[in-house]
């Protein structure tokens, strides 16, 4: 089990580090269409986001290393996966959907996220 864990957090940190950095480089102007100027609130709270993405991954990659002696914050990472993934819910009931891919990446962040905290609990 606890193999398990590890390589899901390797690919879970692997996801939010490259994600991450790009979208910490790039910011919102890469996302809104050529006519639209630049939206400083919007790229500030973005680019805020998307650095606490960048650095969740370095909470994941101690705990591949300490997953011997880590508990309870794994049912946390797991609900934030979770969490993120039913953020993606609620945004396609709200605003609908962003395409087949992001339903896709939805699906696989709140069955990962539940995996990983059904995996604790069994371990």
């Amino acid at each position: 089990m606890e193999l398990i864990l590890q390589i899901l957090f390797g690919v879970i940190s692997l996801i939010c580090l490259l994600v991450g950095a790009n979208s910490l480089i790039k910011g919102t102007g890469s996302f809104l269409p050529e006519y639209i100027p630049p939206q400083p609130k919007l790229d500030n709270a973005f680019r805020f986001f998307s650095g606490m993405f960048f650095s969740f991954a370095f909470l994941l990659i101690w705990m591949i290393f300490h997953i011997e002696t880590t508990t309870q914050i794994i049912y946390l990472v797991g609900w934030v996966v979770t969490s993120a993934g039913l953020g993606r819910f609620y945004s396609r009931i709200k605003v609908g959907s962003a395409g087949k891919y992001y339903d896709c990446i939805m699906v696989i962040e709140i069955l990962l996220g539940i995996s990983i905290m059904l995996l604790q609990y069994f371990r």
